[in-house]
């Protein structure tokens, strides 16, 4: 298969190349397409094959579930079989943006786009072109992180074609996605309780604004049990270099850095550094990838992924990285950092 790469400069102008893509969706094709948090591996989420596709592109488990997209409610009523009020409350307040709710689904939904639950992940992405794509496929498309099964969430359409160029049809290329983290997954678990299945763009906090209670999911904080959430089931976001993921002061994460670079070029190994500016300053590796100042949440979420994949192609043997606090935003860029390093995380 020849992977097509088309890149959108105005929406209206290249309608037609969207025109395209909708029907690539329709018969049964995959395309990727950029949403506000990082692209997406669309297929026609009606169609059993189509979706069947998207686990054979990715090499991923088929009892993970996919993600539905759709451009409004009026899609969502097509595939979901009621709304609390909670739930249209939510729905109201967050979409578009990146919030996806689990859902009863109809039996219009196959099973190979809910790993064989009987409800649904749906989200509305607050993104232009994607918005333009939805609307021209016609069709709910199925959405996940349009990446090989176990890494990094692509942020690029250059990254998506790296690991999808001959696999799926087409890369709408939309420019680089601006918050770098995926969507947050809640699951409303009484009439004004949510629970969150995956952090991600909409806080607790957020998410409080609107239900009286917010909790964390059981196996999200505690580890044990199985995840309800897609993406959330199997390792998930991972470098091939095995990583190390520290978390404090700058002084003390780049004490602790300092002293494992040192160690690992005892060993012969060659490191990379995922820091901050400070710590990158303090620590003057040859392989470091800065993603901002310390303790900025948004742009290590920005940066996060992109960072993680350039040291695949710099090819180092470890990754020393600056996180922070479980916070805010930080819950949802600690959940990703931690499932990348394998759950070692260092509070320095």
């Amino acid at each position: 298969m020849k992977t097509s790469v088309i890149t959108m400069a105005d929406i209206e102008q290249d309608r037609g190349l969207l025109k395209k893509a909708g029907q690539i969706i329709r018969q049964g094709g995959l395309v990727a397409f950029p949403t506000e948090t990082v692209y997406g591996l669309g297929a026609n989420g009606l169609d059993e094959r189509a979706c069947k596709r998207i686990y054979e592109a990715k090499g991923r488990p088929s009892d993970n579930p996919l993600i539905l997209t759709v451009p409004d409610l009026a899609g969502a009523t097509a595939v979901v079989a009621r709304f609390s009020h909670l739930e249209k409350a939510l729905i109201e307040r967050f979409w578009p943006g990146p919030l996806t709710l689990v859902l009863p689904r109809k039996a219009c939904v196959p099973d190979a786009a809910t790993g064989g639950l009987d409800t649904v992940a749906l989200r509305c992405p607050d993104h232009a072109i994607c918005q333009a794509f939805l609307q021209e496929a016609g069709v709910p498309v199925a959405g996940p992180s349009a990446n090989r099964s176990t890494r990094p969430s692509p942020t690029t359409a250059a990254e998506v074609l790296h690991d999808m160029d001959g696999r799926i049809d087409m890369i709408i290329d939309g420019g680089m996605c601006h918050i770098g983290v995926e969507s947050t997954i809640i699951e409303c678990t009484g009439p004004a309780e949510v629970t969150i299945l995956r952090p991600g763009g909409v806080t607790p906090t957020m998410l409080a604004e609107v239900a009286e209670s917010v909790v964390l999911d059981a196996p999200l904080v505690q580890g044990i049990g199985t995840p309800k959430a897609p993406g959330m089931k199997y390792r998930h976001y991972a470098p091939n270099a095995p990583m190390v993921v520290f978390v404090g002061t700058v002084e003390r994460v780049a004490t602790s850095i300092r002293q494992a670079y040192q160690e690992a070029l005892a060993k012969g190994q060659n490191v990379g550094l995922l820091v901050s500016q400070e710590v990158a300053d303090a620590v003057a590796a040859e392989h470091c990838y800065v993603w901002g100042t310390h303790g900025d949440v948004i742009a290590l979420a920005n940066q996060l992924y992109t960072g993680l994949l350039s040291f695949d192609t710099d090819r180092v043997d470890v990754i020393l990285a600056e996180g922070v606090i479980s916070k805010g935003l930080g819950l949802a860029v600690m959940n990703r950092m931690k499932k990348a390093a394998g759950g070692h995380v260092i509070e320095v």
